[in-house]
């Protein structure tokens, strides 16, 4: 992994379960991994190993899911026995997972761009 979350901004990651009754498009996302075509966007986290946030794999769409997300498995991807370096997004805002596009997409909510569009005109 090229880089990984400092303890400190682990501790911020709402513990699992803490955030169950919010909305899914409320849900402050407080980590963004990606690799290729792969994203893992994390929303809580049990405080070793297991995120839970919301995964799209080789850009589709369709089957993104929320769901669990081991911390262990991220730092450890291989494709045909090569490691490949999963990456963290270094200056992430945490926004709310309706503020992020691809979350957008793979629920078909509204885009961010288009609800900003909307409130400029």
């Amino acid at each position: 992994m090229w880089s990984t979350p400092t303890e400190e901004r682990l501790s911020k990651i709402p513990k699992l379960y803490e955030t169950e009754h919010t909305p899914l498009e409320d849900k402050t996302v407080y980590l963004h991994f990606f690799i290729g075509g792969c994203d893992w966007y994390v929303c809580e986290y049990d405080g070793t190993d297991l995120f839970w946030g919301y995964a799209i794999l080789n850009c589709d769409f369709e089957m993104a899911e929320w769901g669990y997300i081991s911390f262990k498995e991220l730092k450890r991807i291989n494709i045909g026995g090569i490691e490949i370096d999963c990456e963290l997004e270094e200056y992430w805002k945490n926004p709310t997972a309706s503020e992020v596009e691809n979350i957008c997409l793979g629920n078909g909510w509204p885009s961010p761009r288009d609800k900003q569009l909307q409130n400029a005109s």
